[in-house]
């Protein structure tokens, strides 16, 4: 039942069932007014009678005063004449009386239909208590619906949420490993030479790179240097090794390789440096040094043939200028000045490096936030599912795979 059909007692709190009540009320008032009319009507019935009863005595009592031994037909007529007023009040009476009667019939029928109506309120309370126990079930059943549908909207949203964080984390640790490698990568490439040939063609576009075959004689690369005024200022040689160890006989071979392409300078690019030369310097006229030293020397290298094959030209007809270049290529100023402007290089080689270390470690940090936040995210997803069940679809990213599922089993 509603709690509108029931109701509190103000005095003793006891809970009151209102239909009942109000039916044992109009059970109550109706009997009790019919019992009244009724009471009252035989009353006047009494009352009627007695006074019908004194009013004989009293005519009898009269006629005797009055008459005084009057005729015994007055007699007759004036008892005929009471007897038929008695008979007519009595019928009147007796015409109220079955009234009366009726009424108590009425009456009676009356608590019939009341004991009816009483049966009948059992039946329909019950029937009222089914339909609102299925009301509330059915509504309880839609409230059980709505609120896993939400809880699983609100799953897939946090889930949604988790992933989107979770690929930007990975996007930005990405953007940082190829921002800190991108410098690695344009200088090295797959290949060093490869990488030593890009880098000229880019830094000297008025040079001609000329690449040496992969199985033919010699070094890796030709470096033909031209300015816009002149064409053919000198010619580096450059040779790559990527080895874990220098090899002295590295030397001979490519000083044999100059002296046969025709070249001006020679320039040895390795990994491993020679253990009596930590950077870079000479060795028997051809220089050494690492790929990050390269650049630089390159660059130097090739402005200090510019300037030299300028100077010839002012000095054309002097036949010792093969010498002089030579001599100033070999001679220790020209290797001071070349070291000088590459310890500033090597200084910036220890920056980065430095910078290289201090980023692998904002990764390593990285990776750990990102592991936290992959871990809280599939504790939550598995406690949602521990909930709602089913209801929520799957991530397949967040469920284990069949070896991890044997492996736990």
């Amino acid at each position: 039942m509603s709690n509108s059909q029931n109701t509190n007692c103000p005095n003793c709190g006891f809970e009151i069932d209102v239909n009942e009540l109000l039916y044992t009320q109009l059970e109550e008032q109706a009997k009790h007014k019919y019992q009244e009319q009724l009471a009252a009507e035989q009353i006047k019935l009494n009352e009627q009678r007695a006074a019908i009863s004194a009013q004989g005595k009293e005519l009898e009592e009269r006629i005797r005063q009055g008459v005084n031994k009057s005729l015994e037909q007055e007699t007759l007529k004036l008892k005929a004449r009471l007897e038929q007023d008695q008979s007519e009040r009595i019928s009147a009476m007796q015409a109220e009386l079955d009234d009366k009667s009726k009424k108590v019939v009425a009456l009676n029928k009356a608590q019939s239909e009341i004991e009816q109506l009483k049966r009948d309120q059992g039946t329909l309370r019950s029937e009222i208590e089914l339909d609102t126990q299925r009301k509330f079930s059915k509504q309880l059943e839609q409230e059980s619906d709505k609120i896993k549908l939400q809880l699983t909207s609100q799953a897939e949203l946090r889930v949604a949420e988790r992933e989107q964080v979770i690929n930007q984390l990975k996007q930005q640790l990405s953007d940082a490993q190829r921002q800190a490698e991108q410098g690695s990568v344009q200088l090295q490439g797959e290949v060093q030479e490869l990488a030593i040939e890009e880098w000229l063609r880019s830094q000297f576009p008025l040079d001609e790179i000329e690449e040496i075959k992969k199985g033919a004689q010699g070094a890796d690369t030709l470096q033909h240097i031209n300015t816009i005024s002149r064409e053919g200022c000198g010619t580096i040689y450059y040779e790559s090794k990527r080895t874990k160890s220098f090899q002295p006989q590295w030397i001979e071979k490519f000083k044999s390789d100059i002296q046969t392409k025709g070249a001006d300078i020679g320039v040895l690019v390795t990994e491993a440096m020679p253990d009596s030369m930590p950077t870079l310097g000479q060795i028997d006229g051809v220089w050494v040094c690492t790929f990050e030293e390269f650049k630089n020397l390159s660059q130097i290298l090739r402005e200090s043939l510019i300037q030299i094959a300028q100077a010839l030209v002012i000095q054309e007809n002097k036949g010792d200028k093969m010498g002089m270049l030579y001599d100033f290529l070999t001679g220790s100023e020209f290797r001071m000045q070349i070291e000088a402007i590459v310890e500033g290089f090597t200084q910036l080689k220890t920056d980065l490096e430095s910078e290289k270390r201090s980023m692998q470690s904002i990764w390593k940090k990285r990776e750990k936030q990102i592991d936290r936040v992959l871990l809280n995210t599939n504790y939550m997803y598995s406690s949602i599912k521990g909930i709602a069940g089913n209801a929520v679809q799957s991530v397949a990213l967040l469920e284990l795979g069949d070896d991890e599922q044997d492996a736990e089993s």
